[in-house]
């Protein structure tokens, strides 16, 4: 009689629980790899250089168009500041010539009430200083019209500029992330393994794992998916040694029949890890605290009913036993078997047809 939890058996890979991924930021081709896989880098740290001429040329290049569009900038305004000042100044000389028109109609309206200017004279007079306001109304009409217009001109050339400004800020970062450097302390795992090689923006050119803390990938066969579930507790076999730890997610696709899960480790920076070791997992999916248990041997094939063979008066007697819980060196008995009974747990496939053995 004991505790016997019931465990699942999976193949599982030591994993650094936070692995960067640096990509390309630009379309490039590979010049030196100064950080191979298995060396250690210190943050900001350079780890390839990459060709960058094409990425010059195209900074050079947004760095003229905009030269371009601040020139032509000013240009727009020096032809609105001489096109006010024309405008401004017809508008005075207009003004004057109004001012005196006005004042030679107020003067015929006097000769004509003293009878010395005849009606013709004063219409003319009156025409005359009207046609002077309307063409005084259409120079104020032409000023506003033009800065209006220059001011729609300067917002598409500012909105030009600024959309080119963002081009060369973004190109300009981008050469200046042409040597990839490390975001943080670890390992290279990875890099491009050749020199020359072109890389496309978005690329992976190395990865960097911090080596602080691991987790543990494992895959187990999609029959017990309904099994295995976050927060299960397991245990990772590391040779002779065994760390705790509890399952954090489980991965919803299978692939080629396997299911995928990561296991968060107690003892997550364990000196006994290293990164892509080969480990088991054990699930515990189940627990009884005291039950009737039985040595797991190749005899026990799993849960369920089965047929084993118990030692009796000196013959093993072929005898219906129904297995529950399974734990990895032990399983639950549910029915067949009482407590101190003797059981052969080793293969017994080559004497199934035998109802019982007799034991020398």
């Amino acid at each position: 009689m004991g505790p016997v939890e019931a465990m699942l058996t999976a193949s599982g890979t030591v994993l650094p629980e936070v692995e960067q991924v640096l990509p390309s930021p630009i379309d490039a081709r590979v010049l030196r790899i100064l950080k191979r896989a298995g060396s250690a880098v210190k943050r900001g740290e350079p780890l390839l250089e990459l060709d960058l001429s094409a990425s010059k040329l195209a900074l050079g290049t947004l760095e003229r168009s905009l030269a371009l569009k601040r020139n032509q900038q000013q240009r727009t305004e020096l032809e609105l500041e001489g096109r006010l000042i024309a405008l401004e100044s017809q508008r005075k000389i207009k003004s004057l010539a109004l001012e005196s028109l006005k004042a030679q109609r107020e003067r015929k309206r006097q000769l004509h009430a003293a009878g010395l200017v005849s009606e013709e004279d004063l219409r003319q007079a009156e025409l005359a200083a009207s046609q002077a306001t309307i063409e005084q109304e259409q120079i104020e009409a032409e000023a506003r019209n033009a800065r209006e217009s220059t001011r729609a001109q300067l917002e598409g050339v500012a909105l030009e500029t600024a959309t080119l400004r963002q081009e060369r800020d973004e190109a300009a970062r981008q050469l200046e992330l042409g040597t990839a450097k490390a975001d943080r302390s670890g390992v290279v795992t990875w890099t491009v393994d050749e020199e020359g090689a072109s890389v496309h923006k978005g690329d992976p050119l190395a990865r960097v794992a911090d080596l602080d803390g691991f987790r543990v990938d494992a895959t187990l066969s999609d029959v017990h998916a309904r099994q295995l579930v976050p927060g299960l507790p397991a245990a990772v076999k590391v040779g002779e040694d065994t760390l705790a730890g509890t399952i954090s997610s489980v991965r919803p696709t299978v692939q080629n029949g396997a299911l995928t899960f990561s296991v968060a480790l107690a003892e997550r920076g364990s000196p006994l890890l290293r990164p892509n070791l080969r480990v088991d997992v054990l699930v515990v999916t189940g627990r009884r605290e005291r039950t009737l248990r039985l040595a797991r041997g190749p005899a026990i094939e799993g849960e369920g009913s089965q047929q084993l063979y118990v030692v009796r008066d000196g013959q093993a007697v072929r005898t219906p036993v129904r297995i529950g819980l399974l734990a990895f060196d032990v399983c639950e008995v549910s029915a067949g078997l009482r407590e101190g009974d003797e059981v052969v747990v080793s293969d017994m496939n080559a004497y199934r047809h035998l109802a019982s053995l007799r034991i020398r």
